[in-house]
C-alpha cells in the first residue's frame, strides 16, 4: 500500500468535525477503497477550548489557517471556513503554491473566483475539488463532470438551498405565513449568521453559477445571475398556487441560447406532482438535461454535517487513488467567457392582484394584459379582504417576460390596484 495520503484541515465546524469522525470511524474502510491511509496530520480553527465533540488530540494544532496550508507534513489542504475572500482564499492560494491539492465545500469562493483559482491550480499541476459546495450530499459535481462528460448539456434546474425549501414546504404544510416560518427556521438554526444567503437567493446561485460553469463550459459567472430570494411570497401565493395544482420552489434554471447564457434564481410555480413539486423540507434537488442522457434527477439531503462531510470524503478519496482533472471539468484555459442573456423563453404567470372593490375593475386588468399582447388562461376573484379591496388571481397562457414585465409595470397606472402586484414565473419541469 501507498504511504498515507496526510490533510489539513482548516475550519471545524459542522462539516469539518464531520470529516474528522468519517476519518477516526471508516479509516480502515477507506484505506480499502483508496488503496492508501487517509490521516489527519493538522487541524485549525479560531477557537481551541471550544467542545466539538469530536477527539482532536491527536492532530498538531495551529492557530493559523495558513500554516497548515503550507505545512510539509500535508498533502491535501482541507478548507472548511467558508467566505469568497480573507483567510479562505488566501490559503488556498498559498497551498496550491506549496505543491498542496486543495478539497473545499467553499461555494461562495469557487463562484466568485473560481476561474482565477482553476487557471492557478492547473498551472501549478494540482487539482481543486468541491463536491461539497453543491447540493450537501448530492453527488452533483461528479455526475456532471464525470458521467455526462459525454452529453451536451441543454439545462440545468433545481432547488439548492434547502432553508428555502424548508420555509416553503413549512409554510404550506402550517398555514403558517413567511414571517413565522423565517423566526422559526432561524431558531433551528436553519438560517446562515447572514439571513439574506439564504432566503435572498445568493447561496443558491452560488451553486447554480458553479454549475453553469461545468455544464456549458463557460468561466463561472456569479454576477451574472438574476437573483430574486423569497421574500415576498406570502402565504396567499402558497395556497393560491396549490389550487391549481402547483407549488412555489425556490428554482434556479440555466441554459445556452442563441443570445447568451440565462442564469437565474427566483420563485417560481411548478406542478405540484413533478420531482420538484414534491420535494419537501431541507431536501435538495438538481435537474439535468442532456442530448443523450434525456433528463435525470438528483436528490439528496442538501446539508449537515453528515451528507456535507461524505462528499468533502468523496473529493479526498478520489485525491487518494490519484484522480487527476480539471477544475471544472475542462482545462480553464478553454473555458469560454460567456454572453450573459436575460431569459426570453415564454412561459405562463402566476398574477396575484389586490383591486379596488368597484366597477370596471376586472375589465381595466384585462385590457392592460391585452395591450400587452397577453392572454388570460384562467382568473379567479377570492372573497373579500376588506370592505373596500378584493384579491384576484390571473394565470396567463405562454407570454414573454418583456410582455409580463410591460404589463407590471402599466398595471399601477390603471388606478385601481391597492397594492403592488405579485409575479410568480410558472417553471415547465
Amino acid at each position: 500500500m501507498s504511504s498515507p495520503l496526510r490533510l489539513g484541515i482548516a475550519g471545524l465546524g459542522t462539516v469539518g468535525i464531520g470529516v474528522v469522525k468519517i476519518v477516526q470511524k471508516h479509516a480502515e474502510m477507506l484505506a480499502r477503497r483508496s488503496g492508501r491511509e487517509v490521516a489527519i496530520t493538522a487541524v485549525s480553527a479560531r477557537d481551541q477550548m471550544k467542545n466539538r465533540d469530536a477527539d482532536l488530540s491527536s492532530y498538531r494544532w495551529e492557530t493559523d489557517a495558513m500554516a497548515v496550508a503550507t505545512a510539509e507534513d500535508v498533502d491535501v489542504y482541507v478548507e472548511l471556513i467558508g467566505g469568497d475572500t480573507g483567510i479562505a482564499k488566501d490559503s488556498i492560494e498559498a497551498a496550491l503554491r506549496a505543491g498542496k491539492d486543495v478539497v473545499t465545500a467553499n461555494k461562495a469562493l469557487l463562484a466568485v473566483h473560481g476561474q482565477d483559482l482553476a487557471v492557478l491550480a492547473e498551472g501549478l499541476g494540482r487539482v481543486i475539488r468541491f463536491e461539497a459546495a453543491v447540493a450537501g450530499g448530492i453527488p452533483v459535481i461528479k455526475t456532471m463532470t464525470e458521467s455526462l462528460a459525454g452529453n451536451d448539456v441543454t439545462r440545468v434546474m433545481g432547488v439548492m438551498n434547502g432553508t428555502c425549501n424548508y420555509i416553503l414546504t413549512r409554510m404550506e404544510s402550517a398555514g403558517l405565513p413567511y414571517e413565522a416560518v423565517f423566526e422559526e427556521a432561524r431558531q433551528l438554526g436553519y438560517l446562515e449568521a447572514d439571513p439574506q444567503l439564504d432566503v435572498g437567493g445568493i447561496d443558491a446561485s452560488h451553486k447554480l453559477a458553479i454549475l453553469s460553469s461545468i455544464a456549458f463550459g463557460t468561466q463561472v459567472d456569479f454576477d451574472a445571475v438574476e437573483i430574486e430570494g423569497i421574500e415576498r411570497v406570502s402565504i396567499d401565493d402558497i395556497r393560491r398556487a396549490s389550487d391549481l395544482g402547483y407549488r412555489i420552489k425556490l428554482l434556479g434554471v440555466a441554459q445556452m441560447t442563441a443570445r447568451g447564457l440565462e442564469q437565474r434564481m427566483s420563485p417560481c410555480l411548478v406542478p405540484a406532482d413533478s420531482p420538484l413539486g414534491q420535494l419537501v423540507g431541507g431536501t435538495n434537488m438538481v435537474v439535468v438535461e442532456g442530448d443523450s442522457v434525456g433528463q435525470i434527477v438528483l436528490r439528496g439531503a442538501g446539508a449537515g454535517e453528515g451528507p456535507t462531510a461524505s462528499a468533502v470524503m468523496s473529493d479526498i478519496v478520489e485525491v487518494a487513488r490519484g484522480v487527476r482533472m480539471p477544475v471544472f471539468g475542462q482545462p480553464a484555459a478553454s473555458l469560454t467567457a460567456a454572453k450573459p442573456a436575460r431569459t426570453a423563453v415564454p412561459a405562463a404567470y402566476y398574477l396575484r392582484l389586490e383591486l379596488q372593490d368597484k366597477p370596471g375593475a376586472l375589465a381595466k386588468i384585462a385590457t392592460v394584459l391585452g395591450d400587452s399582447g397577453i392572454s388570460i388562461d384562467r382568473m379567479r376573484q377570492y372573497g373579500q379582504h376588506s370592505d373596500s379591496s378584493v384579491p384576484v388571481l390571473v394565470v396567463t397562457h405562454k407570454t414573454t417576460p418583456e410582455a409580463i414585465d410591460y404589463a407590471i409595470e402599466t398595471l399601477p397606472g390603471t388606478g385601481v390596484l391597492v397594492s403592488d402586484p405579485v409575479e410568480l414565473r410558472i417553471e415547465e419541469v
